[in-house]
Parts: C-alpha cells; sequence; structure tokens
C-alpha cells in the first residue's frame, strides 16, 4: 500500500522571486534545443533507430555541440 502526502513545508518563493523562476522557465521552453529534445522524445523507438538514435542518446545528440556529454 502506498501513502501520499500532501503537506506543503509552507515555504514558498515570494513573488517576485516567482515571477522571475517563471521567467528563466519560459526562456529555456522556448530554446530551439528543447523544442528539438521534444519532437524526438515524441518519435516511436523504431523512428529513431532510423536515425542511428536511441531514446537515451537523444539530450547527447542535440547538445552534443555545445557540451562533451
Amino acid at each position: 500500500m502506498a501513502f501520499t502526502s500532501t503537506h506543503s513545508t509552507g515555504f514558498t518563493f515570494p513573488n517576485p522571486f516567482r515571477a522571475i523562476w517563471n521567467g528563466l522557465i519560459m526562456l529555456a521552453e522556448a530554446n530551439p534545443r528543447m523544442k528539438e529534445i521534444e519532437k524526438l522524445n515524441n518519435t516511436t523507438d523504431e523512428e529513431l533507430a532510423e536515425r542511428g538514435l536511441e531514446r537515451a542518446d537523444v539530450v547527447r545528440h542535440i547538445f552534443r555541440d555545445r557540451f562533451y556529454i
């Protein structure tokens, strides 16, 4: 049997910090690389195999020119 709790610690970011945080998230999600990751994650494993990729390699493939992962 699993138990879940909806109890909050009571800590929340003040509104200005929340607005900044949400803005940073929106910037990250608007990045073309993130859109490419989302597109590849929505493809089937067979389609990825046709491109020579596995699901675990998607992020590495997208950021291959920026990071050595």
